[in-house]
Parts: C-alpha cells; structure tokens; sequence
C-alpha cells in the first residue's frame, strides 16, 4: 500500500447504498489512490476492506415511527461512528444515502476540518425541502444520481454533480435473461413475475403478506406463471419464507441477487424505493406498491410534495408506471395492473424508459471518483 494512499472513511447504512459504495470504491482501489477504509458498510465494501463498525442492518430502518423505537441504539452507534472519524482523521468522509443518519455524521466531521461528500440526493424534492439548509452544513459536494437534482442544490449554494448509476453501466456486463434464469433456477417455458417487498424488515412486513394474496389471485388468472422473489439477506429470506409456506404456489426465493431477479422476470410488483430506478434503466414493466406503518403514513404523506413517489414517474413527471400506495395496495388492485402488464407486454413503459436512461447517463464509479478526487488535499 502506498505511503500517499487515500484514508477513507464511510457509511452504507443499507444494502442499496452498499452496492454503489462498493461500486466505486471498487474502481478507486484499482487506481491504488485508496488504501485504508473505515465506518459503516454491509458485504460490498466489508469485501473490500472495510471493518464495518456496526452490522449495517441496525441502520436499515424507515418511517418516522419505526426508528423512534431504535433511537437509542442508533445514537449509539452513531456517536461511535463519529469518535472513530474524528480520531482517524479520514482524508474524505463519504455518507451514502441513509441521509437521517448520515447528514449528522457528515455536520460533525465537517465542523471539525474533515472534508465530507454525500452520495445519493435525499429526497428534497419530495419532502422535507427544509433540509437543504442542513445540508449546506453537513457537505462539501453531493453526489446526485438524477440529473434534475443537481439544480436545485447549485440554487442552494451547495456543490453538486450528477454521477449517473451505476446499473447502466452494469447492464453491459449481464448475461442473457434466459441465462440469467437458468442461474436462478427458473422454468424456461414460463411468463416470470418478479416480487420484490424490498429490503427492510419493515417493508416485508408491511408488504409481502398482501403480495403473496396478488401473487395467489395471479397464478389462478395465468397458471403458466413462475414467482421469484429476491430476498436482500439471511432474515428477510426467513420472513419471506414464512409467509409463502401455508400457499402452494410456483415460487423461487432467491439469496440477494435483487438485480439478477428482476432481468430474469417479465414484469415486476415492487416497492417503492431505489430498485424501481434500477427495474426503470432493466426495462422492465412494473408495478410499484407501499406500505407502511399507519401512524408513519399519516404524517408522510401531507408532507410529500410531489404527486408521484416511484422515481420513473418522478423523472418522467408523469405516471409512467401504476403505483398503489397504503390504502390501495389491495391484492385486488395489484392483480387489475399485473394483468394489464401481462397481457399488453408493457410496451409503453418501455418506450419511456428508453428515453428515462438516456438522461441518467453511465460511467458512475469513474464520474464518482472525477467528482470526490479533487475534494482530497494531500
């Protein structure tokens, strides 16, 4: 390791957020800039040399109520993660989404001379627009993966790039969707339906037991249907499999290999949230659905400001793809647009995310390291 190595410190606090820290941390290594990493990270980055501080699960909560019930634990180790910062004194702090947790980290450090980066746009012009003024505070540069975001935060005063996702350039590395099903151990002859509850304990919960009724109303519509359900890790295989044991239905649960899942499928019923950016540059039609905990709900949505919430939708500014959100994310309504999907193809979401892509752009590790190497003062 070179004597001139980079020292970085980092924070995934959840598996999407892992995957592009692994991402460019992966490219950065290969140009021997980087040597020591340490913080917070899940089997991407741990794989590249991260002593993860604290299981990146602990973090991965979402709601307003759901993390009141775990603010003691994740102050602790938030406290942690900053005395460790501020004792190794990183040339570069780099928080990747998980914004709640990580902007106060990021404030922290950068009140105390350490250089901080963001990395994925929280959602300000969603909800919460007030955090841009905490955002000034917390980061040095953020690193936006849509294109529309990076305004918003120069009309801010905030340094901001857009750096694309990383997907489209992974797209160029995948293998056939036939082989990529024969991998998963998935019927050749079949029509697939990918369900992805999402990643969370608290999204399966809320959302798997209401997808395997659509998924049990489907398979009586189109009996030449096949199920695969990914699932993000060891425990949300357990729930998951939990709630398909007492059905009888033609069903693979796969380990992780989220990406893998959706290439390999036809259509998709999915939750809300970042894998619907990566099922919009996959092509796939979909149906993206949510819940969450009623008390949650009540106060998020009067503060949503914007009239969609799956990111095609918000990039094309118009309803793209169905979404069913609390109330209507009824088996019944899920059953009306996957039968849509399935019997016209999906054609027209498609056209639309050819268009979508383009925008996005690739090479996302290498406009990462473009974007976060000149921040770096040696």
């Amino acid at each position: 390791m070179s004597a001139s190595s980079l020292r970085l410190g980092i924070c995934a606090g959840e598996a999407s957020g892992d995957i592009l820290a692994g991402s460019v941390l992966s490219a950065w290594q290969e140009t021997g800039a980087v040597g020591e990493i340490t913080g917070i990270g899940g089997p991407q980055t741990v794989a590249l040399g991260l002593q993860s501080l604290a299981p990146m699960e602990r973090l991965a909560v979402m709601g307003l109520v759901e993390p009141l019930k775990r603010l003691p634990e994740l102050l602790r180790i938030r406290r942690r993660l900053i005395a460790q910062q501020l004792d190794w004194q990183p040339d570069l702090f780099l928080g990747v989404d998980s914004p709640d947790f990580n902007l106060p980290v990021e404030r922290r450090l950068r009140a105390s001379g350490i250089t901080t980066a963001h990395l994925v746009s929280p959602s300000v012009w969603a909800w919460r627009s007030g955090r841009i003024r905490s955002i000034r505070q917390s980061v040095d540069k953020m690193l936006c993966l849509l294109p529309f975001e990076v305004d918003i935060y120069k009309q801010a005063g905030i340094d901001a790039v857009c750096v694309g996702h990383p997907l489209v350039d992974d797209l160029k590395r995948l293998a056939p969707a036939d082989a990529v099903r024969q991998q998963l151990g998935l019927p050749l002859g079949k029509t697939i339906v990918g369900i992805l509850p999402g990643s969370r304990e608290s999204e399966v919960r809320n959302l798997m037991p209401v997808f395997v009724d659509a998924m049990a109303k489907l398979q009586c519509r189109y009996p030449a249907l096949h199920f695969v359900v990914p699932a993000a890790n060891a425990q949300r295989g357990e729930q998951i499999h939990t709630l398909l044991e007492r059905r009888e239905l033609p069903v693979t649960v796969v380990s992780g290999q989220g990406r893998e899942a959706m290439h390999a499928s036809d259509v998709l019923l999915i939750a809300s949230g970042t894998a619907t950016l990566e099922a919009m540059l996959l092509r796939k039609p979909m149906v993206i659905a949510y819940r969450m905990a009623a008390a949650s709900w009540a106060v998020l949505s009067r503060m949503v400001k914007t009239p969609h919430v799956g990111l095609p939708n918000i990039l094309a500014g118009q309803l793209v793809a169905p979404e069913l959100l609390q109330h209507e994310a009824t088996a019944a309504r899920m059953v009306h647009e996957l039968s849509y999907l399935l019997d016209s193809g999906g054609a027209h979401q498609v056209a639309e995310f050819d268009l979508l892509a383009e925008q996005i752009g690739g090479d996302f590790a290498q406009r990462c390291i473009d974007a976060l190497a000149p921040m770096v003062h040696r």
